[in-house]
């Protein structure tokens, strides 16, 4: 395989995530190699796997061989450049959680952009750093190398005012106090891919539920997001393997004046130690939490299910109607159990539940006679970054769909 290609790059606080697309000689992106440095600066391990999902390594690694972002980059670029020598990177997509208000679409990264962004941090601090760092260290090694930063918040800057201002001050508005909303890339991927899937729906009125560890939905009009649930922070909205979801903003002034909790702790406490994992007190994992006999922890399970379809309400509300409901992300994907309970919630909406079809995991897992579809799309977010810094290496091309 020789070629010219793009890489993939979403840096956590403890992992590092990418993939390699070639682009082959008609123009499209086609994957090569999905990889993942986990356990960074405490048990580090490397595994990576191809096109079709087989194993090509699986290895643990010293502490001291990845202490940091950095070194997980150089370690992947080697195993990279080991295993595909032909290839020649045309640019690095990154995942950047915040874009802010400025952003609206990916961006070739500069010192302006590197800067805008970082200030960006407050409003994601467990995840921005991170992304940034990555985009850093390449900066450090590989100057010359063409850096693309995609937005989660990107997507949904089509959203109407209405939909992201809050109550309060206008001038908190102007300084950037607003919705935002997140996991654009996953949405964005899903609305282009409707008119393949299902064109039926796709000009219509559709809710996308992306549930995984964060999770969140988004309401599409005509592919477009005009509202969703997270809002300023990735804190908002449905509740999440760690994080609560919608929170009256008087338990956090408590927290504070209560019970002295500092700005740290309570960071920790809405991040790292809420969600499925709070309640059940067992896991944020919902494998487990379905597999458990505890008590809290079906009360986890029903809570998720609960506050989602409750949001599947408000969010059909805003669009008039609801014409489908498509699931995605881990859980989406692969709990057939909470797709039929979700389902089974919003039967007032006109979905009605073809068991066999959820069960097998269906493109279409509603039945015949359902006044609304429901649908498992699975999502590429990899290869919607890859397609928007492959736009930003062509001047006047959109993306691929």
């Amino acid at each position: 395989m020789s070629g010219n290609s793009i890489l993939v790059i979403n840096a956590g606080s403890s992992s590092l995530k990418f993939a390699l697309f070639c682009l082959d000689t008609a123009g499209a992106l086609n994957l090569a190699a999905r990889g993942l440095v986990d356990g960074i600066g405490s048990r580090p391990q490397f595994k990576v796997k191809d096109a079709m999902g087989q194993a090509l390594l699986e290895r643990e690694l010293e502490v001291t061989d990845v202490r940091e972002v950095k070194d997980a980059i150089a370690l992947a670029g080697l195993w990279l450049g080991t295993h595909f020598p032909g290839e020649a990177l045309l640019a690095v997509g990154h995942r950047v959680v915040h874009g802010g208000a400025d952003y609206a679409q990916p961006v070739r990264v500069d010192d302006t952009v590197l800067a805008d962004l970082e200030k960006l941090t407050p409003l994601a601090p467990l995840h921005q750093p991170h992304n940034l760092a990555a985009i850093r260290a390449l900066r450090e090694t590989q100057p010359q190398l063409p850096q693309i930063a995609c937005f989660d918040t990107a997507f949904h800057r089509s959203h109407p005012q209405l939909a992201d201002i809050y109550a309060l001050p206008w001038d908190y508005y102007e300084a950037g106090v607003r919705r935002y909303g997140f996991h654009g890339s996953s949405y964005e991927y899903i609305a282009s891919v409707l008119p393949q899937v299902a064109p039926s729906i796709a000009p219509g009125r559709v809710i996308v539920a992306h549930l995984g560890s964060g999770a969140s939905l988004c309401a599409l009009r005509g592919g477009k997001s005009v509202d969703s649930t997270m809002g300023f922070s990735p804190l908002d909205g449905i509740p999440m393997g760690t994080r609560p979801g919608a929170l009256d903003p008087g338990v956090l002034l408590y927290l504070v004046g209560q019970r002295g909790m500092t700005a740290t702790a309570l960071e920790k406490l809405l991040y790292k130690q809420s969600g499925l994992l709070g309640l059940s007190g067992v896991s944020n994992d919902m494998r487990l939490l379905l597999e458990s006999a505890e008590p809290r922890a079906q009360l986890a399970v029903d809570y998720f299910v609960h506050y989602i379809a409750k949001e599947i309400g408000a969010l059909a509300a805003v669009l008039g109607g609801l014409d489908a409901l498509v699931f995605t992300a881990g859980i989406g994907e692969n709990a057939p159990e909470i797709r039929a309970r979700i389902v089974s919630a919003c039967a007032w909406l006109g979905i009605t539940l073809n068991q066999e079809a959820n069960q097998r995991g269906d493109a279409c897992i509603s039945t015949t006679d359902s006044t609304a579809s429901a649908w498992v799309v699975p999502t590429n977010e990899e290869l919607m970054i890859a397609r928007h810094a492959l736009a930003q290496m062509q001047p006047g091309q959109a993306p691929q769909h």
